[in-house]
């Protein structure tokens, strides 16, 4: 979002606000992955890069008995999240930041467990698994969701889509590839279900649309922002077997 003129990022803001996820996944998803894991220590250190407004921190928070450090660059987002670890009584084990994902400051060997869910392509995969390798212990586990094709030709409709939307996109085969050659061993991987789309993020986003449009009736460039998100969702109602968010979870080679 860094590259948003800030009049187009309040409106994406707008767009996305409110909304108990800002992309898919569930607490089910997460718990899932989070059994993939190896066995944790019982004060694991974790850090939720790109955490946005936290549900899925709040999640790992519920399995685990350790400490987590979510951090995230938008500040509306954390403070969202500094709320609800308020209101549930999580301030002594959950901490909040606000950084970036390329330049976290930590020191290395810091965390048993990092964990990204839809934001680690803002880095490109290769890049995140390598700036965030350090980080982490010996035997340290990293899970995280990358949008992939799970067809192996999609309709042309959707592909050129995602050809101006996400041209990194791979395969789920392609991205164990990436772990393995960033020193990691794959451990396992899942496609989010369909309802991780809908339940926390289309449904709700697409209730916000019409309001926004007669709120930015007379503002074109918010009007495309809107556009854009309209479209999002139909592709994904007209072309969903075809694409998905996959889980991966994955080990610091021994």
């Amino acid at each position: 979002m860094d590259d948003i003129a800030p009049r187009l990022l309040e409106v994406f803001l707008d767009v996305q606000r409110g909304l108990p996820r800002q992309g898919p996944g569930d607490d089910a998803s997460t718990h899932r992955a989070l059994a993939l894991c190896g066995e944790l220590p019982e004060d694991a250190s974790v850090l939720d890069i790109g955490c946005g407004p936290g549900m899925q921190t709040l999640a790992l928070a519920d399995q685990l008995a350790g400490k987590i450090t979510a951090v995230d660059t938008c500040e509306e987002y954390l403070n969202e999240l500094r709320e609800k670890i308020s209101e549930r009584g999580l301030s002594d084990r959950v901490q909040v930041e606000n950084a970036d994902m390329a330049a976290l400051g930590f020191p290395p060997a810091t965390f048993d467990l990092i964990w990204c869910e839809g934001a680690a392509y803002i880095m490109g995969i290769a890049q995140a698994l390598k700036t965030w390798w350090p980080l982490l212990r010996e035997q340290g586990d990293l899970a995280f969701t990358e949008l992939v094709w799970l067809k192996e030709s999609p309709a042309t409709e959707i592909a050129e889509f995602f050809a101006d939307a996400y041209p990194a996109m791979t395969t789920p085969a392609a991205i164990k590839e990436t772990i393995r050659a960033h020193g990691y061993t794959p451990i396992a991987d899942f496609t989010l279900p369909d309802s991780c789309w809908w339940d926390n993020y289309y449904t709700p986003l697409a209730a916000k649309l019409p309001p926004l449009k007669q709120k930015y009736a007379t503002d074109e460039e918010a009007l495309g922002i809107v556009g854009m998100t309209e479209t999002e969702i139909d592709m994904r109602r007209r072309f969903g077997d075809s694409y998905g968010y996959q889980f991966f979870v994955s080990r610091v080679a021994s």
